[in-house]
């Protein structure tokens, strides 16, 4: 996420079970303007930068690995930054259970309002009825906290065109990967 001066924080990209958060750290010092956090728990591996750094510079395969996921990240974030900008808070919503889906292969979220409205840039008030009108369609079961995606080629059908361009036509290959 990148965050403003009064603490408000907006979507940049999402990592799941495909990706890792600071892989171009392995490059060496680097910075970075955005903030991570974890929504969705679940089990994960964390090496010491020094390592990592270290196995990256022994490594051409590794050093490649980084730099195309990199690349990932950067597209993605440009995706999400122009679907942040043209298009509705309902179609980002379903793009972004979808993404989640896919990054963790559950379609059990344990997601609040709150966190959804902060990732989107949208009140939260705004997610409760774009949550409510997804779930008087069917498409979702939500309860507090708990989000159960209930019919995904309707999710597919009602999120915007970021998530197809961002599943299937950018993202996944360049990383050789099929959800």
């Amino acid at each position: 996420m990148v965050l403003d001066r009064n603490g408000g924080a907006i979507e940049t990209a999402t990592v799941g079970r495909e990706g890792a958060v600071g892989l171009h750290g392995g490059l060496g010092g680097r910075r970075s303007f955005t903030r991570a956090t974890t929504q969705i728990g679940g089990r994960f591996s964390a090496v010491r930068a020094g390592r990592f750094e270290h196995i990256a510079n022994g490594s051409a395969p590794v050093r490649d690995l980084i730099l195309r996921y990199t690349e990932v990240l950067l597209a993605e974030a440009q995706q999400i930054s122009a679907c942040n900008a043209m298009h509705s808070g309902g179609a980002r919503l379903c793009r972004w259970l979808l993404q989640c889906a896919d990054r963790t292969s559950r379609d059990e979220l344990p997601l609040t309002q709150e966190s959804l409205a902060q990732l989107l840039g949208i009140r939260r008030t705004t997610v409760t009825l774009l949550a409510q009108a997804l779930q008087v369609r069917g498409l979702i079961s939500y309860r507090r906290g708990h989000i159960v995606l209930l019919d995904r080629k309707g999710l597919e059908e009602s999120a915007c065109e970021c998530y197809g361009i961002m599943r299937h036509e950018k993202l996944a290959p360049a990383l050789g990967l099929h959800f």
